[in-house]
């Protein structure tokens, strides 16, 4: 078979999983965790694994997925070209997000293999922030984006071991997008 063009590279997985936006009748909810495509500086704070303060700098990226229906992205810390104090404790994970219009929320996928995690979260826009609830498993794990902007945000990871009655704020990240 010979046709005028040649038909594009095929690169597998990354073209079957990439998308370059929103797709579908819900793009405008996608645009919750779209607004974040794209690649971010991390400064980290929390604690080491001696439960000392520790600080440390990483990388986050965005990016379309599946038809432009969901949201991947991916924590590295620390970042690839940075050097990991002994006491720190890294992770290297990804989540995938997307809308659900049954809950009016995002259902959210946390996978990290460093430290052996998976937790389901479910997202829903508050106040001007995002809030996830991991509420299937103890302790219950509560992430929220604050502060956000064009070119920052804060992500705060906190903790309950009461059902959501109190929570702890285990670590803090700083997010700056990186130039275009």
């Amino acid at each position: 078979m010979t046709t005028d063009s040649p038909l594009p590279a095929d690169h597998g997985l990354m073209d079957a999983l990439h998308a370059t936006g929103p797709s579908g009748e819900h793009a405008d909810k996608l645009m919750l965790f779209g607004q974040f495509v794209g690649s971010w500086d991390i400064d980290w704070s929390g604690t080491d694994r001696d439960g000392k303060p520790a600080q440390a700098t990483g990388e986050l990226h965005f990016g379309w997925i599946l038809g432009g229906r969901a949201v991947q992205d991916t924590w590295i810390m620390p970042g690839r070209h940075e050097l990991a104090a002994p006491s720190l404790r890294p992770f290297h994970g990804t989540t995938v997000r997307f809308y659900d219009p049954d809950l009016d929320a995002w259902r959210s996928t946390w996978i990290e293999p460093v430290n052996a995690r998976v937790r389901r979260f479910v997202g829903r826009p508050v106040d001007g922030d995002i809030v996830l609830l991991s509420d299937e498993e103890r302790p219950w794990l509560r992430w929220r984006f604050t502060d956000i902007t064009p070119s920052s945000a804060r992500w705060l990871g906190e903790t309950s071991h009461d059902n959501g009655t109190t929570w702890a704020c285990d670590e803090q990240m700083i997010l700056t997008r990186r130039p275009q």
